[in-house]
């Protein structure tokens, strides 16, 4: 099978490790139930900064964002290092700017990741992403942003959603936790 996913708050905490960051930068103490209450994807707004103000913050801090020790999300390694061993294809395909493209490609290699450096998709809009994901035809793809998987819902592949507390209005196929995977693939062989 051929199964893609996006990167950050798909496969990798990365909003959760901003959150953590952003305590930090602004020698702040915002209670992590604060983050898992947001509707929205942006994390600033319990910290007091406005939306533009938040997206100074988070561009200023792209760096340590993306190569710090921004954690997995549990079990994500194992199960596609699993994938891969049972032969299926992982794609990766991510909205990260292009100026960071090669470094996240070998930073995931570095946590143990599954990277085939011609199955590594980055640097591209939303709408950009959505073909390429259409174009590799993928039996599955995975995941958090809303919208993302509704311009997807009628294509042939399986899409599913990472569980994130911005997207649990939607009404599509779910993954909680990444030890779900192998049945759900498993039940589609």
């Amino acid at each position: 099978m051929k199964i893609g996913f996006d990167i950050d708050d798909t496969l990798i905490d990365l909003r959760g490790h901003a959150f953590h960051l952003y305590n930090k930068k602004l020698n702040q103490n915002v209670p992590l139930n604060v983050f898992h209450g947001l509707n929205r994807v942006e994390i600033h707004e319990p910290f007091g900064l406005t939306d533009e103000q938040g997206k100074k913050l988070w561009n200023d801090s792209l760096e340590e964002i993306y190569y710090t020790e921004c954690p997995p999300f549990p079990q994500a390694v194992e199960t596609l290092q699993e994938l891969e061993k049972q032969g299926h294809e992982i794609y990766y395909i991510t909205s990260r700017p292009k100026e960071h493209g090669e470094r996240t490609r070998e930073w995931l290699k570095g946590r143990g990741f599954p990277v085939q450096n011609d199955r590594f998709f980055y640097g591209m809009q939303d709408n950009e992403k959505v073909e390429i994901i259409k174009g590799l035809k993928l039996d599955y793809y995975f995941d958090d942003k809303p919208e993302v998987l509704n311009t997807l819902l009628n294509e042939t592949l399986r899409v599913y959603i990472k569980d994130q507390s911005y997207n649990r209005h939607l009404k599509l196929p779910r993954i909680v936790n990444w030890t779900e995977l192998q049945e759900i693939v498993f039940k589609s062989i």
